[in-house]
């Protein structure tokens, strides 16, 4: 976080009382440091009780995309009718595209700030998916994701490369610039992501989007204290064996890559 720089009023003498600081390049080799960014957790406990906590990570597309799936604003379905995300709480209903209503077990949010310093650009631009892309009411009204949601449906583009004809999709990969566009906001907004018990999917603004899950290499391919320090973020579970298996395929890397070259 940059600190806003104050001019001292003292420098402003034509006469330093003491020796300006040498400037000139050092043969000392320099540390780069890592962005960091805050992130905030509300998570329920095996009382029931919520408990709410802050933690300072990387601000990576690791870790961020455990945060930043949902603007502030978005509607999910309950099992006692729409909530915009920001009043979710742990231990709220949704309602699952298979029909169950499971509970919100662990909410994190990040602030994206435009303007911030990033690991790639695309980390600081939202998509905006116009009413009734997908059909009637399909989003209603638009819906505004971030970089880490994921839809479950699959690209016209790659029905003819995936076996699948539906995959938790990259919201990006759907732009097309008409009712799929990217906007990157002129000021600060909230995001949100969420977990159930397990991998799910949702309804959000009437699409399927899926909750949070790291996947199956993320975790694997982390060192030891990189890892540990992820899982400090999800206080609920007591291993990464917790997240559990993907309840549907994921659209992979290289076919996405293919796809964003055509």
């Amino acid at each position: 976080m940059t600190t806003p720089f104050k001019a001292d009023r003292k420098s402003a003498d034509p006469v330093p009382s003491v020796r300006a600081r040498d400037t000139r390049p050092s043969d000392r080799p320099q540390r780069s440091r890592s962005l960091m960014r805050k992130y905030e957790v509300a998570s329920l406990a095996t009382d029931g009780s919520v408990r709410y906590s802050q933690h300072i990570a990387p601000a990576t597309a690791t870790f961020e995309g455990a945060f930043s799936a949902f603007a502030r604003g978005t509607m999910l379905q309950t099992s006692s009718g729409p909530c915009a995300i920001e009043d979710l709480v742990p231990g709220d209903h949704l309602l699952c595209a298979d029909g169950t209503a499971k509970p919100v077990t662990w909410i994190g949010s990040m602030t994206m700030v435009p303007s911030a310093p990033v690991e790639r650009p695309e980390l600081t631009r939202l998509t905006r998916i116009m009413a009734d892309t997908f059909g009637l009411s399909r989003p209603m009204p638009d819906l505004v994701c971030g970089p880490g949601a994921r839809l479950f449906r699959c690209p016209a583009e790659l029905r003819g490369i995936s076996m699948q004809t539906q995959l938790l999709t990259p919201v990006r990969a759907f732009v097309d610039g008409i009712n799929v566009i990217e906007v990157t906001p002129p000021a600060p907004v909230t995001l949100y992501h969420l977990c159930l018990p397990h991998h799910a999917i949702i309804r959000a603004a009437g699409l399927e989007v899926e909750t949070y899950h790291p996947g199956p290499t993320l975790l694997r391919d982390m060192g030891v204290n990189m890892k540990t320090l992820y899982m400090s973020l999800f206080p609920h579970l007591g291993s990464e064996d917790e997240f559990g298996p993907l309840v549907h395929p994921r659209a992979g890397q290289s076919t996405l890559d293919s796809l964003s070259a055509a």
